[in-house]
């Protein structure tokens, strides 16, 4: 039998662009992909640790599928295991694979596991890995990594400079998919507003070209932070295949949090960028991220990110406590909120 792989992902969607990428790349070399981890002589995991939650699950999930199935090796990736290394060697890993080699991820695996003895029959077709892990759109990896150092984000840590991949790969990459049957794409990268920053182009360029050299029916945008859009980026909307949703981060409806945390947009700011996706894109929705109880958010800070939400068109927000990450500056900053206020906050937004 060939090598029989389980693969599960946890946080971002560059998570899931990632682990779409090792799958055609493991049916390539003749492995078979199981949803079953009883299944598994392999596990992969693209661990998570954009909170102290998310470190918590991605621990959890690999002892998890451990104890499922004793004889699968278990090969980690991902933040997590990027920033605390030392962890892995706790966990009776048989690999770990840094974020910033992640590209020989699946090369390492082939000399850990040898080339299976009887592979599957070796697939191109890059629809499979996504079907058969029940998905039904593709997540692009068009760029990584960031220049920003917002003051509660740790991913800037794990994932390095920025790095934008080549239009021409990205362009590829859609129509094999939409070769292979997959009708919607997911554009995504840790700071997708900063492509090209290091290619000298941008985001409006790169959906541009996608637009005019494929034609693939449904283009989504993952998370894209509010500042540094080009002026001609609404206008691309004209075209019906992108999808009418942005998820724009707010974080905090208050200048003065909004500073402490290093960010780029001020409240005013933001919801003149809202308006104007309103009014140049068609059935606009949006969706957000609030932290709830930064250091330092008093009750009229609180006020104005509550009164923020009231005026936005919001389709959908995600509300997070703030919880304390070790190695972010937001860690080390005065006042930090009690938690009972934290909860009461959260419930109420």
């Amino acid at each position: 039998m060939s090598h029989q792989v389980y693969l599960k992902s946890l946080g971002c969607r560059l998570n899931e662009a990632e682990l779409a990428q090792w799958t055609h790349e493991f049916t390539s070399k003749g492995f078979g992909i199981t949803a079953e981890p009883e299944q598994a002589d392999c596990f992969v995991i693209n661990t998570c640790a954009v909170t102290q939650e998310a470190v918590r699950k991605s621990r959890k999930v690999i002892r998890q599928l451990q104890q499922k199935q004793p004889l699968a090796k278990t090969i980690a990736s991902g933040c997590y295991l990027s920033l605390s290394p030392e962890e892995g060697e706790t966990l009776g890993l048989d690999l770990m694979v840094a974020n910033h080699q992640k590209s020989e991820l699946v090369t390492k695996t082939v000399d850990l596991l040898g080339e299976p003895a009887a592979p599957s029959q070796l697939s191109t077709d890059w629809s499979s890995g996504i079907y058969s892990r029940g998905r039904s759109r593709a997540f692009i990896k068009a760029q990584d990594g960031c220049r920003y150092q917002c003051t509660f984000c740790i991913v800037t840590h794990a994932r390095g400079e920025e790095k934008s991949k080549p239009i021409a790969d990205i362009i590829d990459e859609i129509n094999r998919y939409h070769q292979a049957g997959i009708q919607e794409v997911v554009i995504s990268g840790v700071h997708l507003g900063g492509y090209g920053s290091d290619i000298n182009s941008n985001l409006s360029e790169l959906l541009a070209q996608v637009l005019a050299e494929t034609s693939v029916p449904r283009i989504r945008l993952g998370s894209v932070e509010p500042w540094g859009l080009t002026d001609d980026f609404f206008a691309l909307y004209a075209d019906s295949r992108m999808m009418p949703h942005l998820h724009l981060p707010l974080q905090s409806g208050s200048d003065q949090i909004l500073k402490k945390m290093a960010r780029r947009c001020k409240r005013q700011s933001f919801l003149d960028l809202v308006d104007q996706a309103v009014a140049t894109i068609p059935n606009f929705t949006l969706s957000t991220d609030i932290i709830v109880g930064f250091p330092g958010e008093t009750e009229q800070d609180f006020a104005l990110s509550l009164s923020a939400l009231a005026e936005l068109p919001l389709l959908h927000a995600h509300i997070f406590p703030y919880s304390t990450r070790e190695g972010t500056r937001a860690a080390t900053l005065p006042e930090q909120i009690a938690g009972d206020i934290k909860k009461a906050r959260s419930k109420i937004m």
